[in-house]
């Protein structure tokens, strides 16, 4: 007997443990880094960018001589006249290897300028990336916080259901006893049915809000726990437009298209001007001729049809249209600005107006199910005000996720939904590495394998 009823206790005991053990709870913060390290997107616009570092490296390519090495062999079949009218055939077999060298000397300093706009192009993209950053970000807080409302409206279900299984059950006794007609109990019976079939719906909701997740995120969710506090942003909306116009990636990404734009029209221009280049070469032959060349070459274009007069007015439009874009983009980034943080604002002033409603349509549906057991309500009283209550609380989760999500939006407006200003606490992808790895046009199989190097701490080669 003892002995059972220390075996009783033991088993308590270890129920009271695994009761009390710590079930892991996946956060907003745990989401954020996964998707940050999980992108596909990221890792596409991340090689992206590094296509783009190699425009500098051809940049630069363009200012160093070019070599080229060339092997030719060739066979000739002639009739030569000889003296007096007679013919012959003469046949030769021909091979000749030559070394030959060119550079640009001189034109008019296009070389130079391709490097600094090829130089912008790189920061543009830079900013590119640093707004699919944000997106990837942006789509896993709501992903997140989609989920949890989903989560949240299936638990409301349930207690619905719950609820009015019993008002249903409670219908039926009454009809038994008397007090209530079969009317009655078929509404009850209808509400139970259209409740089942909302729990059905909102389980759904989840199963797609899984899927959302799992492509913002990269894995399948597990237990989502609540999320923190929302995150600072600014005082005003005019601070946030301010920061916005000075921080915003779409901002600072035209700008730098601005700049190339600038530098093409000076390109184009540089274009029209004289050439100036140096030309040396090496060659020997099968027969042991062996020629010398060193060369100066000068040109001018004095006519191309027109090409590069129409190049230069391209040019010229394409830097009026990024100067248009510019304009363009700094209000929609204050138009996105305002709308988050009205939306922001409009949902907090619904939170506190629904807590209202909650609080006065749980104490009316408290009272009509007292008056409907004292015969003074009808069921359909009853029920009305249980829906009244259900819905209130399901407006109450759905203005909670859209203020939520309304401040991630507002920060990622404002340019600062980055993981570097969220302070996530992990390793960021260095932009920088691999452009300064390839800005002088490397060669050498030591800096080849630097380059391997990069590409593979990157995340993949």
């Amino acid at each position: 007997m003892v002995i059972s009823k220390a075996r009783t206790l033991m088993m308590g005991l270890a129920a009271v443990v695994m009761t009390a053990a710590p079930v892991f709870s996946e956060t907003l913060g745990d989401a954020l880094v996964l998707a940050y390290r999980n992108s596909q997107l990221l890792e596409q616009n991340r090689a992206l960018l590094r296509a783009t570092d190699e425009g500098v490296a051809r940049s630069v390519a363009a200012l160093r001589p070019t070599i080229d090495f060339v092997l030719q062999s060739g066979y000739a079949k002639n009739d030569v006249k000889l003296a007096g009218g007679a013919q012959t055939r003469v046949e030769a077999l021909s091979t000749t290897a030559s070394l030959t060298a060119s550079l640009v000397l001189y034109n008019g300093g296009a070389s130079r300028l391709a490097v600094q706009a090829a130089k912008e192009s790189v920061l543009a993209t830079r900013q590119a990336l640093i707004g699919v950053e944000q997106n990837v970000l942006l789509s896993a807080v709501q992903a997140y916080m989609g989920l949890r409302l989903a989560q949240d409206i299936v638990a409301l279900r349930q207690g619905n259901v719950r609820v009015l299984a019993r008002e249903m059950e409670a219908a039926r006794d009454r009809f038994e006893l008397g007090e209530i007609t079969r009317t009655d109990v078929a509404l009850s019976e209808a509400r139970l049915a259209a409740a089942r079939a909302q729990l059905t719906a909102a389980e759904g909701d989840v199963l797609v809000g899984r899927e959302t997740y799992q492509l913002a995120v990269g894995k399948p969710p597990g237990r989502l726990s609540a999320p923190p506090r929302q995150p600072v942003t600014a005082r005003s909306v005019d601070e946030a437009k301010r920061i916005a116009r000075q921080q915003h990636y779409a901002i600072r990404q035209v700008q730098h298209q601005l700049t190339a734009a600038d530098l093409n029209v000076k390109i184009a221009e540089a274009a029209m001007g004289p050439n100036v280049a140096l030309s040396a070469g090496l060659s020997h032959d099968n027969q042991g001729m062996t020629d010398r060349t060193l060369g100066l070459r000068l040109s001018q274009p004095i006519y191309r049809g027109g090409a590069l007069s129409s190049e230069h007015r391209r040019a010229i439009a394409n830097r009026d249209a990024v100067r248009a874009q510019l304009h363009y983009t700094v209000a929609q980034v204050e138009q996105a600005v305002g709308e988050a943080w009205a939306i922001r604002f409009v949902t907090g002033a619904s939170i506190s107006a629904v807590d209202q409603q909650i609080v006065a349509a749980r104490a009316a549906f408290d009272g009509v199910r007292e008056e409907t057991r004292l015969g003074a309500r009808t069921t359909l009283d009853l029920l009305n005000a249980e829906q009244e209550l259900l819905s209130a609380q399901a407006s109450r989760l759905e203005a909670v996720t859209r203020q939520y999500v309304a401040s991630y939006s507002l920060l990622a407006a404002m340019g600062y939904l980055t993981v570097d200003h969220l302070k996530l606490g992990i390793p960021t992808y260095d932009v920088s590495a691999y452009y300064n790895a390839v800005k002088s046009a490397p060669v050498t199989s030591p800096q080849g394998q630097r380059l391997d190097r990069i590409l593979q701490s990157s995340g993949r080669k």
